[in-house]
């Protein structure tokens, strides 16, 4: 392998976390080189514009932040402005010509007042803030462990220091938990839907997948929060990939890596680019893509194949639509999550329905308006005419359901969906939707094929396959970054303590390098 250029480091993909990485261990000095796939950097965590003719820059996949620790801003330096979302949530009623629903704020008071109408009582909003009284306690106390070696299960136990809570998040299957607080079915089916993002499960799913996914939902920066980043998705790796560079690291973008061949001792890369093959040699290589990527590129058999469940669509509004609540006002409705055909029994009916291979009659989404608490993603022009942007990220849309014939099912489920949200809509979507320079309306939709394809996720999982808790396992590495090959390391998603926006895995694969070099890590 003498005779090819060689680094210390090799980061395979160019997305948020291989950035975290490739700036870490610049800084540290070591010589990095990053090779990207596509023509840039940022993988999902991108910004674009899709409609042509149209001043407005949109974060394309992923689109908010919650699970990047302040750890990691700081040691890299970087300069990226988040704002608060003022609003948690509305869900409108599912109940027939009932135009309410129910609106969680900051003002308590409000949101009291909104559970009682709904409920009758008092008693289910006690429980909802006992419930997550009970999640905050849980996140301040794992969240801090995400940067450190992974605990073992008894040790993040330790940490957690509450049965009832570990009993109701690690060990049983959250619907337990749901139906032993909650009543209402509104409101159960608020609670689930953090499990459910990106991840086809349901309540009572034996594997405990939807806990995982719940738990990566609430713990993010300690609080739980989730923000929104000024400037989009495409500012956040904008200042990852400046960070990696004036450190000293090669960002190479438009090199598709294809082998991976390693002795135990070292490894080579090799690439194409454009025409040209080419190949690179390193002590550690750290791989961006997704597991079942790495076992392609080193010739092994992949595991189970992972299968997304999602769809996800963007929007350029010329208004917010009329609420058929006319009590609430669609700015405030919108700043946060908007649920549609999310109680828990729809729920639970929309997954056995797409398990079954059928587009669900009631597809369950929310909403959130991006450019109402950061609307530098668009032009002056359209700031000043009240453009908005909104985001609709579906639920239980596995990948099954779209193959064969996407093209044909993507425009199924998304006028499913629609019509979903225009059945609590004073006025129907389409005549508020904005139109591009050829008269097209502006909404693009991707699903988990759509997603394999532009972005080479497996099956089109956004976390690269589900999610795992965040502690060791018997078998496992220290920082869950570990691959059978020494010096061979996986920093994204697939990653234990991988999925969503965090530079996580990033960050653990760095120390997992520094610590093989005998380099401080703190």
């Amino acid at each position: 392998m003498s005779d090819k250029p060689s680094y210390d480091v090799v980061i395979v993909g160019g997305g948020h976390n291989g950035l975290v990485s490739a700036a870490y261990l610049a800084r540290a000095g070591l010589s990095v080189a990053l090779l990207e796939r596509s023509g840039r950097t940022g993988g999902a965590a991108v910004s674009t514009t899709p409609f042509a003719g149209v001043d407005a820059r949109l974060s394309a996949y992923s689109y908010l932040v919650s699970l990047l620790p302040r750890r990691i801003v700081e040691d890299l330096g970087l300069r990226l402005p988040m704002r608060k979302r003022a609003v948690s949530s509305y869900t409108p009623s599912g109940s027939a010509g009932v135009a309410d629903g129910l609106l969680i704020t900051d003002d308590e008071s409000r949101t009291r007042e909104s559970f009682a109408r709904l409920t009758g009582s008092d008693r289910e909003f006690e429980e909802w803030r006992r419930f997550y009284a009970m999640t905050a306690r849980v996140a301040e106390r794992v969240f801090p462990t995400l940067t450190d070696p992974l605990p073992t299960r008894d040790e993040l136990r330790g940490a957690v220091d509450d049965e009832a809570a570990w009993d109701a998040l690690f060990a049983r299957p959250l619907g337990e938990e749901i139906e032993r607080r909650f009543t209402s079915d509104l409101v159960r089916g608020v609670v689930l839907t953090d499990a459910l993002i990106g991840t086809f499960s349901h309540a009572h799913d034996p594997s405990l997948a939807q806990n995982r996914c719940f738990l990566y939902h609430v713990i993010g920066g300690g609080t739980g929060d989730w923000d929104v980043p000024v400037g989009g998705m495409g500012a956040v790796t904008g200042a990852l990939a400046d960070a990696a560079r004036s450190a000293g690291a090669e960002l190479l973008t438009g090199h598709h890596v294809h082998r991976i061949e390693t002795d135990g001792a070292g490894a080579a890369v090799h690439y194409s680019w454009g025409d040209t093959e080419g190949s690179v040699a390193a002590r550690h290589v750290l791989v961006g893509a997704s597991p079942e990527a790495l076992a392609s590129m080193l010739g092994e058999e992949p595991g189970q194949r992972a299968s997304g469940s999602q769809l996800k669509v963007n929007m350029l509004l010329r208004r917010l639509p009329r609420l058929r609540d006319a009590a609430v006002d669609p700015r405030e409705a919108f700043a946060g999550t908007f649920h549609i055909a999310e109680g828990y029994h729809a729920l639970a009916e929309a997954h056995r329905q797409a398990a079954d291979g059928r587009v669900p009659t009631a597809p369950p989404s929310e909403i959130y308006c991006h450019s109402l608490t950061d609307p530098s993603i668009l032009g002056p022009r359209l700031v000043e005419e009240g453009y908005q942007t909104l985001t609709l990220f579906g639920l239980l849309m596995p990948q099954e359901l779209f193959t064969g014939d996407n093209d044909g099912r993507r425009e199924e489920v998304l006028n499913a969906t629609v019509a979903q949200l225009d059945a609590h809509l004073a006025e129907p979507l389409a005549d508020c939707l904005a139109v591009d320079a050829e008269g097209r309306p502006c909404i693009e939709a991707k699903t988990p094929v759509d997603l394999e394809r532009e972005l080479r996720l497996p099956g089109g999982h956004i976390f690269h396959g589900d999610l795992a808790f965040p502690y060791r396992e018997p078998d496992g590495g220290r920082w869950g970054v570990e691959t059978g090959h020494p010096g061979i390391l996986m920093c994204g998603s697939g990653a234990v303590r991988g999925g969503g926006v965090s530079g996580v895995p990033g960050h653990n694969a760095a120390m997992a390098v520094l610590e093989a070099e005998g380099m401080p890590t703190g």
